[in-house]
């Protein structure tokens, strides 16, 4: 029967430096698409109001109105 080897402290000390890099690479990731997002907003919404096109597409609240929410 094999015995179960402990773990370091540096070992853990590596783990949690990974995962708390990781994390701040996933936070810079999410900060760019959010930006591209609304910068692609702001192009489609200056578009749409250079034409003077409304839109009739519902709003968030609108619909959880018509589903009762």
């Amino acid at each position: 029967m094999a015995s179960k080897r402990q773990t370091t402290m540096a070992k853990i000390a590596r783990e949690q430096a990974v995962r708390e890099r990781r994390a701040r690479k996933q936070e810079k990731r999410d900060k760019k698409k959010a930006a591209r997002a609304e910068k692609g907003a702001e192009a489609t919404g200056a578009a749409t109001e250079a034409t003077g096109a409304a839109t009739d597409a519902p709003t968030g609240s609108e619909v959880e109105e018509e589903r009762g929410v």
